[in-house]
């Protein structure tokens, strides 16, 4: 099939995905820059003498300095091998709270 409809590489096989398998150095960096904006946020509410449940939640939840880079920058998959995938391959990941992970993984 010649012309303007022949069929090419990305028609056949669909949408060419274009998500590196790891974050960059600058896609690291802005990951703990937005968890130290949220454990800013959360310090101030706390600060205002604001009561409520989702409040407590989000006190339980371990700070940026305390999380170890794996939990930072993965999170866990059942799916994946090794049950971890990079965190920038979840859906809506930088509006997620993705800091606690199942233990031993």
């Amino acid at each position: 099939m010649f012309g303007a409809f022949r069929p090419t590489q990305p028609s056949m096989i669909g949408l060419l995905w274009k998500t590196p398998w790891k974050l960059s150095r600058t896609r690291k960096a802005n990951v703990r820059s937005r968890l130290k904006l949220v454990d800013s946020v959360i310090e101030a509410v706390k600060e205002s003498g604001v009561q409520c449940a989702a409040l407590d939640k989000a006190l339980e939840l371990p700070k940026e300095h305390e999380m170890p880079p794996k939990d930072k920058y993965t999170v866990f998959s059942k799916h994946a091998r090794g049950y971890r995938k990079g965190i920038h391959k979840v859906p809506k990941w930088t509006r997620l709270t993705l800091r606690t992970n199942p233990k031993g993984f």
